[in-house]
């Protein structure tokens, strides 16, 4: 489970700190917000405590209709479960009552000048990047007629080499030799450790920065995974797709993503075939089959013979 410190939000967000205790920094692992209405008004089953909570324009007039005993009691019994934090949006005045509840029992307590709905937005977003599954695998990640495709293999098998012609043929760069891969929204999405951004090692030349070579249109920071391409040396006696027909996914997260064995030898050009596999990946998308195409034509040729 990853987790992420409320001090790391408090300045990824740029939030103001109203009260937070210096003994302890509460971390959060569950990217979903809440909004406490229903606590407010007295109703604790099934709060969700373990998210941070949200004090909007209609909770803090809600809390100002309250009586004082009424208020420091529900305010008392929020804070004493082990929330993360709360936040108060649109600079709105943070209650007393509500100050007193956050030191009694070490809890942050946050405002910001967003409104609630943008604040909901930015730190949804924020918190699914932090939070989101991560591995980092070798190979080479490029963005081909805007589909991100994932070079594996061996090494020297010429993976660098193939992005290096894509590179020169028009195409981005994502990452080279480390690849790092997170679930964001249902999707996978890559990129590089900050270290080897923009960067490409090729074996006798040695690490070239693409960026500065090849200008700012040959890189990318990120992109989603559509493509995964095995690259492998030629055998003779292996036996290889050659209809296409059969399609072959991998489990990436839980998304499954297409993926080819790509044969490598002398006179091949590697970097022509990706970019058909990736244009092949986009026409299945805009629904176009070439199963069904030779299917029909050869049906419409068995016809014509029947005649």
């Amino acid at each position: 489970m990853k987790l992420i410190s409320m001090k790391e939000i408090v300045k990824g967000m740029d939030l103001e700190v109203i009260y937070m205790p210096e003994a302890k920094d509460a971390h959060v692992h569950n990217g979903e917000l809440i909004r406490p209405g229903l606590q407010l008004a007295g109703y604790f089953d099934m709060f969700g405590y373990e998210r941070i909570q949200i004090i909007g324009r209609t909770e803090s007039n809600y809390i100002d209709t309250l009586s004082g005993g009424i208020k420091i009691n529900r305010l008392n019994k929020i804070f004493s479960y082990p929330i993360p934090a709360v936040i108060v949006c649109s600079g709105r005045e943070v209650d007393p009552a509500m100050l007193y509840c956050a030191k009694k029992h070490g809890r942050a307590l946050l405002r910001t000048q967003d409104r609630t709905t943008k604040l909901i937005r930015d730190l949804g977003i924020f918190l699914e990047e932090k939070l989101s599954p991560e591995k980092t695998i070798h190979g080479v990640f490029m963005e081909v007629y805007g589909v991100g495709v994932l070079i594996r293999g061996k090494s020297g098998i010429g993976k660098s080499e193939t992005a290096l012609e894509l590179i020169k043929k028009g195409h981005r760069l994502v990452a080279d030799d480390a690849v790092i891969m997170r679930m964001i929204d249902n999707s996978i999405e890559c990129t590089s450790p900050p270290l080897t951004r923009h960067l490409l090692e090729i074996r006798g030349v040695g690490i070239i920065d693409i960026k500065y070579m090849y200008g700012v249109g040959s890189v990318k920071i990120n992109q989603k995974l559509g493509l995964i391409l095995d690259l492998e040396e030629w055998g003779d006696k292996q036996v290889y797709d050659r209809l296409g027909f059969d399609s072959e996914y991998e489990d990436v997260f839980g998304v499954s993503i297409p993926k080819s064995k790509i044969p490598v030898r002398i006179g091949r050009n590697t970097s022509m075939i990706v970019e058909v596999a990736a244009m092949n990946l986009r026409q299945k998308l805009l629904g176009y089959s070439i199963e069904e195409e030779y299917n029909k034509r050869f049906m419409d040729n068995i016809n014509s013979e029947e005649v």
